[in-house]
C-alpha cells in the first residue's frame, strides 16, 4: 500500500468494516471515503478521523437506499477531484439470523435483498465512472461461507445465504462484463463482530489485514473468483 490510492467503503461505523479503514488510514497514501447511514451517530469513525495519517471522509450512505446511494455520487466526486476510484468495497449488509427456507419473513427477505444485493450492484453502477478513472479499478465484495454450495452449511440461515449466493452470482457477471475490472468476492470468515457474536473464531484485525492483502495484490487473474480472507479459493 505504499502508492496513493482512493477507497469507497460501505458498513464503516463499527465491526469490520470500521477496522478497514482503521488499517488503512494509518498510512498517508491512503484516502478513504468512509460511509454510513448517520456520519453524526458513528463515534469509531469520528475518532479515527481526529488521528488519521491518510485522508478520511465520511459521508452518509444508506445501501438498502436507491437515493441515498444516487446522493452519495457528488459528495465523493467532490472528494476525489480528479482522481478516480481505486478500490469500491461493499462491506455493510444485514443479517435475519437462523431463519429457514419454510420458516423466514418475507418482508425481511426483500430487505435483506434491498442491502445485500441490490445496493452493491447500484453502488458498482453508479460508481463505474469513478472506478474506470482509477489505477486499480477493484471492486470488493464482502460474501460468506454460507453462500457457498459446495461447503453444505446445510438449512440455517437461509435469507442471509440465499442474499450472499446472489452476491456472488453478481460479481461472477461483473467479472464477466468487465474484464478491465477487478471483481471478486471474500468470505471474512467467523469474525467477532456485532454480527458474528463473541463465540467467533477471529479478530476483526486479523481478517481485514489478511483481505486488504489480497485486495492490493489482487490482478486480473483472481477476478469473478470467490476466496476466504486467508487468500485460498472457495468452491461455489
Amino acid at each position: 500500500m505504499s502508492d496513493s490510492a482512493t477507497w469507497l467503503i460501505t458498513g464503516t461505523s463499527r465491526g469490520i468494516g470500521l477496522e478497514l479503514v482503521r488499517q488503512l488510514v494509518t498510512s498517508p497514501s491512503n484516502t478513504v471515503v468512509a460511509t454510513c447511514r448517520d456520519p453524526a451517530r458513528a463515534a469509531g469513525l469520528q475518532a479515527l478521523k481526529a488521528n488519521a495519517k491518510g485522508a478520511l471522509h465520511i459521508v452518509a450512505l444508506d445501501v438498502s437506499d436507491e437515493a441515498s446511494i444516487h446522493s452519495s455520487v457528488a459528495p465523493v466526486v467532490e472528494i476525489l477531484g480528479e482522481r478516480g476510484l481505486d478500490y469500491l468495497y461493499n462491506n455493510a449488509a444485514i443479517n435475519e439470523g437462523n431463519d429457514s427456507a419454510f420458516e423466514f419473513s418475507y418482508e425481511r427477505l426483500l430487505a435483506t435483498l434491498s442491502a445485500n444485493v441490490a445496493g452493491p450492484a447500484l453502488l458498482a453502477q453508479v460508481y463505474l465512472p469513478l472506478l474506470e478513472k482509477g489505477h486499480r479499478k477493484v471492486i470488493v465484495n464482502m460474501t460468506s461461507g454460507l453462500a457457498s454450495i459446495s461447503l453444505d452449511f446445510g438449512g440455517k440461515n437461509a435469507t442471509y445465504s440465499v442474499s450472499k449466493t446472489a452476491l456472488n452470482m453478481l460479481t461472477y457477471k461483473q467479472a464477466k462484463a468487465r474484464p478491465d475490472l477487478i471483481a471478486y468476492v471474500i468470505d471474512p470468515g467467523w469474525v467477532k463482530t456485532d454480527m458474528g457474536g463473541p463465540g467467533a473464531m477471529t479478530e476483526p484485525h486479523e481478517t481485514v489485514a489478511a483481505q486488504l492483502k489480497l485486495a492490493t495484490s489482487a490482478t486480473a487473474q483472481n477476478s469473478g473468483r470467490f476466496y476466504g480472507h486467508n487468500g485460498q479459493e472457495i468452491g461455489w
